[in-house]
């Protein structure tokens, strides 16, 4: 059934509810005729950015306690990873208002709120926006899934001390080789992100680390990608909230090129099934630890 919503929020039973959400803000895959229309690339190649099936890796969290809130519209049409307003002039015709972020690095590199690119290298229209292109964007889609985000992390707070947010991402293959020690070293599985220990109480991102490594999995933690905004700003482990970015090597779970999932699908969704069913009954174990205290000891380096 399609949703008026430009999210799709999946909650589990109330007498379930545990304080874990989930965030999959690159998952969407709603291209519109229009978008389609403006763009230069067509519907594969503009499919690029886009994090496939992640959310359905993370489909089972409402059965273990978690609530899961994935986007609808894809990252190429606005990105849910960025503050509202990293944009970049090049991209519009009429002159930015004076509140844009204007020096945001993301969005001069073509990865802005409104992205100009995909994959990093590919130009994603032929012309140039209106900057109503993008409020619209912002206000219609964005700020609704954010709206969101801090209401289900404020109402875990409230009733259990705490919460978690794990914002669920895939990366391409070649991104990984970043990560690598040596280029004799494996390949990386999944790469963890806490912001070099700022959003995530360290106790917690090892719990995952040490987790995702006994099943095998090469793990690296911040390298190359220590979290986005996502992570950035709801990640205040002195204020009881601890956000975390989980990456997913694309090529353990699907063929890059055809888009389409491969034998390794099954066991990757059966793993994070269980990581998130695991790490919930982890967390009487973990819960002092999480909850806020006087110091940001969680927060120092």
């Amino acid at each position: 059934m399609k949703s008026d919503l430009p999210f799709l929020l999946r909650h589990p039973d109330s007498t379930a509810q545990q304080p874990v959400l989930v965030t999959s803000p690159h998952s969407g895959a709603r291209y519109s005729d229009a978008f389609l229309t403006a763009s230069r690339l067509d519907a594969h190649a503009i499919r690029q950015s886009e994090d496939m099936f992640v959310d359905d890796l993370f489909a089972t969290a409402p059965r273990h306690g978690a609530s899961l809130l994935s986007a609808i519209h894809p990252r190429a049409y606005v990105d849910l990873n960025r503050a509202p307003y990293e944009l970049e002039q090049v991209l519009f015709e009429d002159r930015l208002p004076d509140h844009v972020d204007k020096k945001s690095l993301r969005a001069s590199s073509g990865l802005g709120t409104v992205p100009r690119l995909v994959a990093e290298n590919a130009p994603i229209y032929d012309g140039k926006l209106t900057y109503a292109d993008a409020e619209q964007r912002i206000e219609n889609i964005y700020r609704p899934f954010h709206h969101q985000i801090a209401n289900l992390l404020q109402n875990m707070q409230r009733q259990f001390g705490f919460a978690i947010l794990l914002d669920a991402h895939s990366m391409p293959s070649q991104a990984t080789r970043l990560g690598r020690n040596s280029l004799s070293a494996p390949p990386v599985d999944f790469v963890l992100g806490n912001r070099h220990n700022k959003a995530c109480d360290m106790r917690l991102t090892d719990w995952v680390k040490n987790y995702l490594q006994a099943q095998g999995y090469v793990v690296m933690l911040n390298k190359p990608y220590a979290g986005g905004y996502i992570t950035e700003n709801y990640g205040q482990p002195n204020r009881a909230c601890h956000a975390l970015q989980i990456e997913i090597n694309r090529a353990i779970y699907m063929d890059e090129d055809s888009y389409q999932p491969h034998d390794g699908y099954a066991r990757v969704q059966e793993n994070m099934s269980r990581l998130l069913a695991d790490l919930i009954a982890e967390l009487p174990a973990l819960a002092d630890d999480l909850r806020a205290d006087d110091g940001d000891r969680s927060a120092a380096e």
